[in-house]
């Protein structure tokens, strides 16, 4: 198990490494990245979709789509955060034809009759100001905030995985999701606000919620009332 893991953390020159040879035609170097990246990826998937044979499709799609535009990659991120991006573009387009399934409005990712109206406050609310993209380790805390994106709208659901999860900028989300960055912001105040009640409640209240949040890296659900930089 451990030498598994060690193959995985790999640091920035040996990936750099792989991709030149993978560039070169070696399949094996391309299968270290893969399974350098898969978690990060199948995670990243998981918490915008929250279905599994989705998430396990559009994974394997992402990595083929890297495998083919290889030659464009030009390492100005991680390789990991390149094919992060690819499989977030596939996990939006799942999003979609879930609309057009539902014979709702195509448009739906981009619209949101909420979005200019009032923004609540829960009273169960901690003051979380951490990193809101960093690690997310335990598992406790992995199971609630999974079961609290699932009760999220997928308009909100989306930025707040784009944003919070995935890493992107606020100006880069709003883009993805083809809205302007005012409603990117407001969309992301709702959805942390919604988490951070859910976990406050899970947890029993704000001083064990901390504890937890700032235990696991995930201390930036950003404070209530405030609009995200």
């Amino acid at each position: 198990m451990n030498r598994t893991r060690e193959k995985r953390l790999l640091d920035r020159a040996e990936e750099s490494a792989l991709v030149v040879q993978a560039k070169q035609g070696d399949f094996e170097a391309f299968d270290q990245l893969v399974r350098h990246c898969e978690r990060r990826v199948w995670t990243v998937v998981w918490r915008l979709l929250g279905e599994k044979e989705e998430t396990e499709n559009v994974v394997q799609v992402a990595f083929l789509k890297a495998l083919e535009a290889l030659e464009t990659f030009r390492g100005d991120s991680s390789f990991c955060t390149w094919v992060g991006r690819i499989a977030t573009r596939a996990g939006l387009d799942v999003l979609r034809s879930r609309k057009r399934k539902e014979n709702l409005s195509l448009d739906e990712l981009a619209l949101d009759e909420d979005d200019e109206g009032s923004i609540s406050k829960p009273q169960l609310i901690a003051d979380w100001r951490e990193d809101p993209s960093a690690g997310i380790e335990r598992q406790e805390l992995r199971t609630h905030l999974d079961q609290a994106l699932d009760q999220l709208s997928p308009t909100l659901r989306a930025v707040f995985v784009l944003r919070d999860v995935q890493g992107l900028s606020t100006e880069e989300a709003a883009t993805e999701l083809g809205i302007t960055v005012g409603n990117a912001k407001v969309r992301l105040l709702r959805a942390r606000l919604a988490l951070r009640e859910h976990l406050t409640r899970a947890f029993g209240g704000e001083e064990m919620a901390r504890a937890h949040i700032d235990g696991s890296g995930l201390g930036g659900l950003a404070a209530a009332g405030e609009y995200d930089a």
